[in-house]
């Protein structure tokens, strides 16, 4: 068809046409996809019709092969996980209760192949698509966190997409005024060509601000306000993440969409003083998929009809056509319903605001979508259809038949893990190259473009191991959050890698103090139609879905992102957890670093180490990647997690850090570089209790375990309450705030070795700069 016959193509004219060819595959469907389509309406779709569902059905926005591995978060919940639970998966984001008659939300979202074509705008546009979810349930945004994974941080186009996605996640969320006060980063050559850039935003409300996206009503008004509608983002994210990028596929190119946080900005303030005034009875922002799935989504969780006049949209490019308007995926919109009676209200607060709004039509009782263009009929659908009654794809997987050969390539038979480092010399020499693995360096080049403490809420933030915000001023009621993933370990074992994200975003949680309350999770793997890339998927969710169950906290949305790869390359499997836990109390939030004043405190080490070598950065550094990761145990986590939190809330410990990437070695360097504060360990006591050498003690990534630092005098007491709970505990050493050193002794050559933190900290800071900046 030309492009005048998208703009004249009613349904009569469907009607009367059914030889007309469509582009259904250049908008991404299949085509027994059409054919449904077809089926469904009785007739060829109109265009508009068929830009609906194409990107409806994407992957992206439909999950359809995604769907029949994600209900288990449903189907293993129990009722004691629902205890806290006010909203859960379906809709925008999940909602817990915190107590007190407040009530905080939030989610993590990918957008990894925008932020690929257009660093920047990919990424900012992530930020504000994340945050754009937080308000329609009715919470004012307080935080905002990323998750980062990038190629070899020395490829060039490492150097083109970092410094781009960086600016734009700082860009856009310190424009809003929202903290950043968490994530991660990783550098690895599976993500070469397939960054990966998950972001997460909390929020915070009263109960009775609780909103949630349904179009209720007869006769209640529709309206659409914010930002003009433009050509920018037309199929965007939606259609560009549900294919893996091929050059020969222009069409899954299509324009990122570009953002203005400024305008959300005060989009968010418009939206909290109509929420406030009881304006509107059902909220959606539009960011996939944009006015597509505005509509068709409230209308099927609603009163199942709505009628709208599209060509009221108000629009930047007045060239659009009808499908492209509904396609577009332009930023800082939202989408409302207002009862007759608030219309005026609802219109002078826009006023007030500046903010542009198009009246769009109104609620009906028919069960049917329609949407006219200048008055002629361009979509009737049951809205459902386009919404949630998609393709459910029950793909074919497998277990790779190379995982058994990597299984079995275990670290410990490789030259460098027969020739460990056995000697003081060889042992500091390990750690400080340990350090330098851009993994485990210094991320303030990262953080240091983003403002963490905009808003004066924010209790700890990176590099302590969990974010922690204030709710009430009042009570100190807050909230902790960490996101994690285990990539390496979930390539060896995605089912385990899965539970053990889980497990060390729980972990860091609790090690700040905070009880685990709910889990948000943005699950970045391959192609589905590769069977075993659909094996790493079924895994991982089945692995992440009985650990909730195990730990007793209730998954409440997410994200899948799939077609993570180029040219038959995948990515690794990457299961990102975000874990949100409660404070009564921040101001008895627990930081990741040895303090100044603690010259003398004791350091503890909770949990066991095994020889658990396999997908450490340790072998990363050796370049190997093979074996079986580390074994989950979730009761000794809870265990562990229930220490943490009553030593905290009680105030036995002045520190906390998790152990995990890096090991114990790891875990001293960045706890006594937090705050250049010295300490004095010795290895003796856990290399004879748990039967290792010296740099398996320091490097081993084994589960269930954290350092922790306390003074003398609560020493009796905390070990009265770690025995009676069964938590094995060493005393390591001391925390020396006078030497601006790191002295790790045992029984080895040499007796012990030295870091100077100074000259840490210096080789610790310059990796990601030299290599970012050349």
């Amino acid at each position: 068809m030309s492009d005048q016959d998208f703009s004249i193509d009613t349904v009569e004219h469907a009607s009367s046409t059914p030889d007309v060819e469509l582009p259904w595959d250049e908008l991404g469907l299949k085509a027994d996809e059409y054919e449904r389509i077809v089926a469904i309406l009785g007739r060829r779709p109109t265009a508009a019709e068929l830009a609906m569902y194409s990107v409806m059905w994407s992957e992206h926005c439909s999950y359809k092969s995604s769907k029949v591995h994600l209900r288990q978060f449903g189907e293993k919940v129990t009722e004691e996980m629902k205890t806290d639970l006010m909203v859960g998966i379906g809709e925008n984001a999940g909602v817990t209760d915190l107590g007190d008659g407040w009530a905080v939300t939030f989610k993590i979202e990918s957008h990894n192949h925008p932020s690929y074509v257009e660093p920047y705008q990919g990424a900012a546009t992530g930020v504000g698509g994340i945050v754009r979810d937080i308000i329609s349930m009715g919470a004012r945004p307080v935080a905002v966190m990323d998750a980062l994974r990038f190629g070899e941080i020395d490829h060039p186009d490492t150097r083109r997409v970092l410094p781009g996605v960086v600016a734009g996640v700082g860009g856009y969320g310190n424009s809003l005024g929202l903290p950043n006060i968490g994530g991660e980063v990783e550098f690895d050559a599976c993500y070469q060509a397939n960054p990966l850039v998950n972001a997460l935003a909390v929020g915070v409300m009263r109960h009775e601000d609780l909103r949630l996206a349904n179009a209720s009503g007869v006769g209640n008004r529709v309206v659409l306000f914010g930002a003009r509608t433009g050509g920018d983002g037309i199929g965007g994210a939606s259609v560009l993440a549900s294919e893996a990028f091929d050059d020969s596929k222009p069409s899954k190119r299509p324009s990122v969409q570009v953002g203005d946080p400024f305008s959300e900005k005060v989009l968010i303030e418009c939206c909290l003083e109509l929420f406030g005034g009881e304006l509107v009875e059902g909220i959606q922002d539009l960011g996939a998929a944009g006015i597509s799935c505005a509509t068709s989504e409230l209308a099927s969780n609603g009163e199942g009809g709505m009628h709208v006049e599209l060509t009221d949209v108000l629009l930047r490019d007045p060239t659009l056509t009808p499908g492209e308007i509904l396609m577009s995926e332009s930023q800082e919109r939202m989408m409302a319903v207002v009862t007759p009676e608030n219309v005026e209200a609802f219109e002078r607060t826009l006023a007030k605001w500046g903010v542009e709004y198009s009246w769009l039509g109104e609620v009906t009782d028919t069960g049917r979508l329609v949407i006219d263009w200048n008055g002629e009929t361009i979509v009737d659908v049951d809205p459902r259809t386009v919404a949630h009654d998609g393709p459910v794809y029950e793909r074919p997987y497998e277990r790779p038949d190379w995982l058994d050969a990597v299984q079995a390539d275990s670290f410990a038979a490789t030259d460098a893990g027969q020739n460990l480092p056995r000697t003081a010399e060889q042992l500091g020499t390990a750690v400080a190259e340990l350090v330098t693995n851009p993994n485990l360096a210094d991320p303030s080049w990262i953080t240091d473009q983003y403002d963490r403490f905009v808003g004066g809420n924010t209790a700890l933030s990176q590099p302590d191991d969990s974010g922690v915000v204030r709710v009430d001023e009042s009570t100190g009621l807050g909230v902790g959050l960490s996101v994690d993933a285990t990539p390496r370990h979930a390539y060896l074992d995605p089912y385990t890698g899965a539970q053990l994200a889980l497990a060390q975003a729980y972990r860091n949680v609790a090690t700040s103090g905070a009880i685990p309350k709910a889990v948000s999770d943005c699950l970045n793997f391959g192609s589905p139609e590769d069977p075993p890339i659909m094996w790493q998927f079924a895994e991982a969710v089945r692995g992440l879905a009985d650990g909730c169950r195990e730990l007793g906290i209730p998954v409440t949305g997410g994200n899948v992102s799939l077609y993570n790869q180029t040219g038959g390359n995948a990515i690794h499997p990457t299961p990102v957890v975000g874990v949100l836990g409660a404070f009564d109390d921040v101001g008895r939030r627990t930081p990741s670093g040895f303090e100044r004043w603690a010259d003398g405190q004791a350091i503890y080490l909770l949990g066991e180490t095994a020889a658990e070598l396999d997908g450490s950065e340790y072998a990363r550094l050796h370049g190997h990647l093979g074996g079986r990761p580390p074994q989950v145990d979730l009761e000794r986590e809870k265990t562990l997690g229930a220490v943490l939190i009553n030593a905290s809330r009680d105030g036995m410990v002045d520190a906390a850090h998790d152990l995990s990437e890096g090991g114990l070695a790891a875990a001293l360097v960045e706890m006594s570089l937090r705050f250049g504060v010295g300490s004095r360990v010795n290895l003796d006591a856990l290399c004879e209790r748990d039967g290792l050498d010296p740099a398996t003690a320091l490097f081993s990534e084994s589960a269930g375990r954290a350092l922790v630092a306390l003074p003398r005098s609560e020493e009796v007491r905390f070990k009265d309450m770690i025995t009676a709970r069964g938590l094995p505990a060493l005393r390591l050493g001391v925390v020396d705030a006078e030497s601006g050193e790191l002295e790790v002794a045992g029984d080895f050559e040499g007796g012990s070795f030295i870091l100077g933190l100074d000259e840490l900290r210096e080789i610790w800071s310059a990796v990601i700069p030299a290599n970012v900046e050349g």
